[in-house]
């Protein structure tokens, strides 16, 4: 609480509810990811802590469904999409950079698709890491980077920290001893 709040106290209250919900949502992510990948075990064992939906057919029906709608309310969206028209003060790189995350996102949902007819992944968990990535493209290319560089100073903190105090170090000074 206290390492969000205080930033709050000298951050724009946008920027920090921007953070929280990008951390919040990678960390779903994440945990959607982490179901996927573990499903396989989840089967073998015989306990399952989600209910299996096929989403062989489901998933690529929905996308569809959803990309005709987009297609069908905005025609446009498509070669608007794929032409990058900077404005009277941006660069050609800032008017492309605010596409990159929903490239990510685009190649993200292609890829789980042929993963779901490959594999036969659980629907659940295929939707919810979709809806989430989904969620994060909408918040833009600063609150990336900022995401980032925060990731990268977390991760820097807990290896840091990992090994000086982890039981491994521990049992290699009493075996070096």
């Amino acid at each position: 609480g206290i390492v969000v709040a205080v930033p709050a106290l000298f951050m724009n209250l946008t920027e920090v509810t921007d953070l929280a919900s990008i951390g919040t949502l990678f960390a779903f992510v994440v945990v959607c990811a982490g179901v996927l990948f573990k499903e396989k075990e989840f089967s073998e064992s015989g306990t399952r802590f989600v209910p299996y939906i096929n989403s062989q057919l489901i998933l690529p029906i929905i996308l569809a469904i959803v990309f005709g709608t987009i297609y069908y309310f905005n025609p446009t969206f498509i070669s608007d999409f794929l032409t990058v028209v900077p404005k009277e003060d941006e660069t050609w790189l800032g008017a492309f950079s605010h596409k990159i995350p929903l490239i990510i996102f685009l190649i993200l949902a292609a890829s789980l698709t042929v993963l779901t007819l490959v594999r036969k992944l659980s629907l659940i968990p295929v939707l919810g890491l979709l809806s989430c990535a989904y969620l994060m493209t909408e918040l833009g290319i600063t609150n990336w980077i900022r995401f980032g560089v925060w990731l990268l100073v977390g991760l820097a903190i807990y290896a840091l920290y990992g090994y000086r105090h982890s039981k491994l170090h521990r049992r290699e000074e009493v075996a070096g001893q």
